[in-house]
């Protein structure tokens, strides 16, 4: 079978490669010539081209030791809508389900879950740097990354080993890799128009092998995306420009440098949502309105984000059998919001005078918040041949800075409050009422790692390895978050953590995989948001994983499945003491354990059916009930079809049963819902045309529920059906 393989990939380390040619073009454990694809491409991934999976939406790689979910740009281009975010790009892997994009799909920002396991608690990576907020590892899924900058992406469903990296890796990793260059130069446009009043266009421009510069290649894109958006008086704008330069430095050596900048409007209140009172008077698409007198005017909420990512790859074999890598990295994001304090209802439309005592009736209370961080970072990364074994070994550290706060505004007046609106917020003496909170924090981090892959015998791979964490957190605040009073705290965690991976191959086409991992994820920013962290006895969160699965490529047939069991301890919690301040501690936690399968028939003729599941048990250790927004089971399949120019595909994914609460509350049961896409299109070769229908069966259901207390709970909505007609213009 002939396999392929491309650059780079933090999901799965094949350090079994050896070193005598060129990282870039070394032979695979899954074959001795590998070409072009496109199945996983930006990736260091190894995927056998069966018929299977050349078409298939979602596939795995022999060669990995986790239960893995590959998608490729190809299903990403021709299957989805342009607009799509990186949690849609995720959405039709196992045990993957998200919430959010109630404004339409891409346009308002969604989370992931993977296996119950909330954002936050899994990494995301982008070519192998992970990424994500300052005061604890969430993400903002069209505020980086959108689809034009994404060439592949995989999902693992566990820790990895020892080298792969991230604050939150014993959740799993989606992991992004950056488009592509190319050899021959070329231009592509496209233009799409749908549903909201949606618009796209797009660009993406190849050098191609710049022989002058000794082989050089550059990639540069831009998109703009505008919208009304789904949600009344809600219209959205982004702008992301992208470029990759790809330099070769002599025959061992190669230099990457990658960039993107996106920026972002749009209307919308920070804590978004619509009750079930304003559900019933005004429709399951209310967000905003443009009275005035109420805090749901358009004009009292609006957010601006701005970000930037760069990266510095470099890639060296220093020394027959020795790979060097390195990646120095750097992103910013700045949020800036205008917003109503409460757009439920449950706050009255009343401001305090600067007396500090009048209050003024009909003003509406709001805010000004900004979050701004920057974050610095260096991986370093040594793969040392050594025969009948492979050592990995390196390190990465990382920095931040970052300013946030937040000041009452009398939205009415225009202007900041003179004291506080009736927050009950107590201010000590000093401290102007009007400020909720300024604060600068940094984080610090060190993580040290080795792995060592032993080949005893052909087709086994075992490899155990070992990591250790140091995180460090401070706070030097004029106004702390939740206590409002100054502050400078500084506290420190660490931990060493074991690992194995099994990868038997016994036949062609078919592997065996094991995996025993520990993980560690350091306490939030929120502990240090106390009036004294010395009373907390918080420690980092833990968990023990297992795993076991098998992969199968056969000509026509692909199949992978696993079981996997989940061990996570140290549950963050907080709670008053006596003297009335908040504390953190540890209290329980969770089992999470499951089973999940994937499978894919292609025919002869270009048509291929696929089907993937999990049931997924995410259950809290003392009332053994599901997790809040934990799925009980997964669900997807479909139809693709490619033949000559035709593009075809029908996909549809199915989110079980959850709940929005941790005790199951009836009220709070969220039903299964399905979100279904179809795709036409032709390549007439140098033009092409494609149409696509998100949400084909125009659902509307409850996905998420932000539970405030009744009646002041905020329900979000699946967004319903989009239509979409895209033109591309090659060249």
């Amino acid at each position: 079978m002939k396999a392929m393989k491309a650059s780079f990939c933090s999901g799965v380390t094949l350090t079994s490669m050896l070193m005598v040619a060129p990282a870039w073009a070394q032979a695979t454990p899954e074959a001795t010539a590998p070409q072009k694809s496109d199945i996983a491409e930006g990736s260091d991934i190894v995927v056998t081209a069966t018929k299977a999976n050349e078409i298939a939406p979602v596939t795995v790689s022999l060669a990995t030791t986790q239960p893995q979910a590959i998608v490729s740009r190809s299903f990403i281009e021709d299957s989805l809508p342009a607009t799509a975010d990186f949690n849609q790009l995720a959405l039709i892997t196992p045990s993957f389900s998200n919430t959010g994009s109630n404004g339409g799909v891409g346009v308002s920002e969604s989370k992931g879950q993977l296996r119950g396991f909330q954002d936050g608690e899994y990494n995301i990576t982008y070519d192998g740097v992970p990424f994500g907020d300052t005061n604890d590892p969430t993400h903002h899924s069209n505020t980086f990354f959108p689809s034009n900058t994404v060439e592949t992406l995989v999902v693992d469903r566990g820790p990895g080993n020892a080298s792969n990296l991230g604050q939150a890796t014993f959740g799993g990793s989606v992991n992004l890799f950056s488009r592509a260059t190319r050899e021959d130069p070329s231009a592509t446009f496209r233009a799409a128009y749908g549903t909201f009043n949606t618009f796209l266009g797009r660009a993406m421009l190849q050098s191609g092998s710049i022989d002058k510069l000794g082989g050089t290649q550059i990639l540069l894109g831009g998109q703009y995306v505008r919208t009304d958006g789904r949600l009344t008086y809600s219209p959205y704008h982004q702008t992301n420009l992208f470029g990759k330069v790809v330099i070769p430095i002599g025959p061992d050596v190669r230099l990457t440098l990658v960039s993107t900048y996106n920026k972002n409007h749009f209307n919308q209140p920070d804590n978004d949502g619509a009750t079930l009172a304003q559900v019933a008077q005004f429709g399951k698409t209310f967000s905003l309105n443009n009275d005035p007198t109420t805090p749901q005017y358009q004009g009292y909420n609006y957010t601006d984000k701005t970000t930037d990512f760069e990266i510095v790859k470099l890639e060296a074999d220093i020394a027959p059998g020795t790979r060097f890598e390195n990646r120095t990295y750097t992103y910013y994001y700045n949020n800036s919001t205008l917003s109503a304090a409460d757009v439920t209802g449950g706050t009255p439309n009343q401001v305090t005078a600067a007396d500090g005592k009048t209050k003024i009736i009909g003003h509406v209370p709001g805010y000004t918040k900004l979050n701004s961080y920057r974050v610095y970072g260096d991986i370093a990364k040594a793969i040392i041949d050594l025969g009948p074994a492979t050592l990995t070994t390196g390190a990465w550290i990382e920095w931040s800075v970052t300013h946030r706060k937040r000041y009452q505004y009398d939205l009415t007046a225009g202007g900041p409050a003179a004291n506080a609106f009736d927050y009950n917020q107590k201010t000590p003496a000093g401290v102007p009422k009007y400020i909720n909170y300024d604060q600068d924090s940094r984080g610090n981090q060190q993580q040290l790692f080795a792995e060592l892959e032993i080949r005893p015998f052909e087709n086994l791979k075992i490899t155990p390895g070992i990591k250790y964490i140091d995180f460090t957190r401070s706070v030097n605040a004029i106004a702390n978050q939740k206590t409002h009073a100054p502050a400078i705290f500084s506290e420190s965690w660490d931990d060493t953590l074991p690992f194995v991976t099994i990868n038997y191959q016994p036949i062609d086409g078919l592997a065996i995989y094991a995996q025993y991992a520990r993980g560690f994820l350091a306490p939030p920013l929120d502990v240090l948001q106390i009036q004294n962290p010395a009373k907390n006895t918080v420690e980092p969160q833990r968990s023990t994983n297992y795993q076991l699965g098998f992969v199968y490529h056969g000509s026509h047939l692909s199949i992978d499945a696993d079981v996997y069991s989940i061990d996570f301890t140290n549950k963050f919690q907080s709670k008053k003491d006596g003297a009335g301040d908040t504390v953190f501690y540890n209290s329980g936690g969770a089992l999470y354990k499951g089973i999940e399968g994937q499978v894919t028939y292609a025919f002869d003729n270009g048509l291929a059916l696929f089907a993937n599941a999990s049931r997924n048990y995410a259950k809290t250790k003392d009332t053994r009930l599901q997790v809040a927004n934990a799925p009980f089971m997964t669900a997807a399949g479909g139809i693709l079809y490619r033949h000559g120019g035709i593009k075809a595909s029908l996909i549809d994914k199915y989110t079980g049963v959850q709940y929005g609460d941790d005790a199951q509350t009836p009220d709070y049961r969220i039903p299964g819902y399905n979100t279904a896409i179809v795709s036409l299109g032709y390549d007439f070769g140098r033009f092409a045309v494609e149409g696509t229908v998100s949400d084909l069966f125009d659902s509307t259901k409850v996905t998420n529920i932000t539970v405030n207390g009744a009646p002041y709970d905020q329900y979000y909505f699946q967004p319903g059906r989009e239509v979409s007609i895209s033109l591309t213009a090659k060249f």
